[in-house]
């Protein structure tokens, strides 16, 4: 009779039931070994460690014909999270244990010894769990804190194949855990290199900084070599508002997913900050691949994705971001299916004005022709740059502000601000799926950002001297809507357009 036991399958950022059936054929004429239902390599590769795990862990393996079965069979498998549930049907098909299934997920990898070991992607696992109305989640030992992030479900620890075994027959019996889940995260206080404080002069990029965390709006610096664009960027994880308990697992489910878990780490609590080369590929930026895995956008998911450089990237690269920046989602289409990644992030890019870097500086002669300009320039394309919402020039710094010994205002102020500017907006978008001004469409617009007869005016000089698309007006009101929050103020004023009408970016 087939053996069956429950486990779960990761696709995406979601996650399915499996079904495995294992059948033995006693009148086969040699062991054959087979598993079915579109199983990856790493599956197929499982039924070495199976045979291993359960002959080293006192138990004999059949010299008979095995089929395994996962079903549903049309469901692309992968990864070797089914070793541990392959084997107990296996061992329920030989006779050697009967228990009811209905109610367990079994997950995890098995050594050659039969020890269990980590597998990625435990808090998929764990909320399907509880969605689909299962009871209690086997796993491995040392993915029980992350197991019990999620509340509502009796979680146990395994340590090898050959104690679950007895705690089936009921010879020795595995603790449960049975979590409440987080209801708030422990303060966590940022302990970084890269502090405002330590930055000289400045002043304009760093008020941009702030207006960029506080609505968790898209900058741009561009200046010349060493004025410490790369400095201020880097400076931006500082100033973000803490995450709440929401934030905190929906970026730790994607780092789970991913295998990028720090060993000992069950719960990311600091905003990511993503910073790929600008060698790096389209895959490895928006996600994908044979198997799709989140990319560099979804890794910076609630954080900061930092492009150093952005004119080096491939213009068809950076115009893959259109559509994640517009709609905080990236959608990867395959011939069996589409998956959906989320990708909120802050968007923070750096750039020379020209080559050499000097264009249009007071302090050194530019060496590029105007072609030579322009077409540096075009590498970023009038779409991408229009869904930036603050353009910052940032000049040399001056000798006077090197030497000064004085130290500037800490991040951990201007992050004070940030934080009652958030708090501002969460009570406003309160009843609403969004979290911060950035994400404001057409409707919300309407309602919290409504302006005097005044700033209209300037808003009309704005559009027809600037050449604003309804795109570029669009956030011209956001970024005001951000600078009235940091003010505490309930309405926008005709000092916060100006404010935010001079960070679009200036014609040259």
């Amino acid at each position: 009779m087939p053996g069956r036991v429950f486990s779960a399958s990761v696709i995406g950022l979601d996650c399915y039931p499996i079904q495995i059936e294992a059948d033995i054929f006693t009148k086969s004429i040699r062991p054959i070994f087979d598993v079915v239902g579109l199983p990856d390599k790493a599956i197929q590769e499982s039924r070495a460690r199976v045979r291993s795990a359960i002959k080293n862990s006192g138990l004999s393996f059949p010299s008979k014909r095995i089929t395994v079965n996962l079903a549903p069979a049309d469901l692309r498998k992968e990864g070797p999270a089914f070793d541990l549930p392959m084997a107990l049907s296996i061992l329920g098909a030989q006779g050697h244990l009967n228990f009811d299934e209905k109610d367990k997920i079994f997950i995890g990898e098995l050594s050659l010894e039969g020890e269990v070991r980590h597998v990625n992607g435990i808090i998929s696992v764990a909320t399907m769990v509880r969605e689909k109305g299962f009871k209690k989640l086997f796993l491995p030992e040392c993915d029980i804190k992350e197991g019990s992030l999620i509340p509502g479900i009796e979680i146990f620890p395994v340590r090898s194949l050959e104690q679950l075994i007895n705690h089936l027959r009921g010879s020795e019996v595995i603790v449960p855990t049975r979590s409440e889940g987080l209801t708030k995260l422990e303060d966590s206080n940022i302990v970084s290199k890269y502090d405002m404080a330590y930055i000289k002069g400045q002043e304009h990029a760093k008020r941009a900084l702030e207006i960029a965390a506080a609505g968790a709006h898209n900058i741009l610096f561009s200046g010349p070599p060493g004025s410490g664009k790369t400095l201020l960027a880097r400076t931006l994880p500082t100033i973000l508002p803490k995450m709440t308990v929401n934030e905190a697992l929906e970026v730790t489910k994607i780092y789970s997913i991913a295998g990028l878990l720090s060993s000992g780490t069950s719960l990311i609590k600091l905003r990511p900050f993503r910073s790929p080369h600008h060698t790096a590929s389209g895959v490895s930026l928006v996600g994908g691949g044979a198997w799709p895995r989140p990319g560099e956008i979804s890794l910076a998911h609630r954080g900061v994705l930092f492009l150093d450089e952005l004119p080096e990237f491939d213009r068809k690269i950076l115009d893959n971001l259109r559509q994640p920046l517009e709609d905080s989602i990236i959608q990867i289409s395959r011939a069996q299916q589409t998956l959906t990644f989320p990708a909120k992030f802050c968007l923070v890019a750096s750039m020379n004005p020209c080559s050499c870097g000097y264009y249009m500086s007071n302090d050194k002669d530019c060496t590029c022709t105007p072609i030579e300009i322009t077409r540096y320039q075009k590498r970023i394309s009038g779409p991408m740059m229009d869904r930036i919402d603050l353009h910052i020039d940032v000049p040399k710094v001056k000798y006077e502000k090197l030497v000064d010994e004085s130290l500037a205002e800490a991040s951990e102020q201007v992050r004070e601000r940030v934080q009652k500017a958030r708090e501002v907006q969460e009570s406003k978008f309160k009843d609403l799926n969004i979290t911060c001004n950035s994400e404001m469409g057409q409707q919300e617009m309407r309602k919290f950002c409504q302006i005097d007869q005044t700033s209209q005016e300037l808003l009309k000089n704005a559009v027809n001297q600037l050449h604003l698309s309804a795109r570029g007006y669009n956030r011209i009101l956001k970024i005001s809507r951000t600078i009235a929050d940091l003010e505490s103020v309930e309405n926008i004023d005709s000092k916060h357009v100006a404010e935010a009408l001079q960070y679009r970016p200036k014609e040259n």
